[in-house]
């Protein structure tokens, strides 16, 4: 997997510069474009700061299948934005109790 350019498709994506890529990431501009000109790989740190601005996990960057994805339905959106909105501690119980009934 080529990183820079990974990071290059996601900043695209969202029609960002590398200026804008850095305010959203707390990284300097200097530090992105660096990568590119000397053929860098950005730190694990740097590469964490880039999925928060891009607001992707880690291992969504580095996944490389398009089918890999799941694509949920209409009514599975619902329930994950409902789930969403509990407390940790709701969050448990309802586990628990989908737990006991599957």
């Amino acid at each position: 997997m080529d990183i820079l350019n990974r990071i290059t498709e996601f900043r695209q994506e969202r029609g960002w510069t590398e200026y804008q890529l850095a305010e959203k990431s707390g990284l300097t501009q200097s530090t992105i474009s660096s990568w590119y000109r000397k053929d860098m790989l950005p730190s694990i740190p740097s590469l964490m700061k880039l999925c928060k601005a891009f607001d992707i996990s880690l291992s969504y960057f580095f996944l490389e299948e398009e089918h890999a994805f799941i694509n949920l339905t209409d009514r599975q959106n619902k329930i994950i934005d409902c789930i969403s909105k509990l407390t940790p501690e709701q969050q448990e119980y309802l586990l628990s109790f989908l737990n006991s009934i599957t």
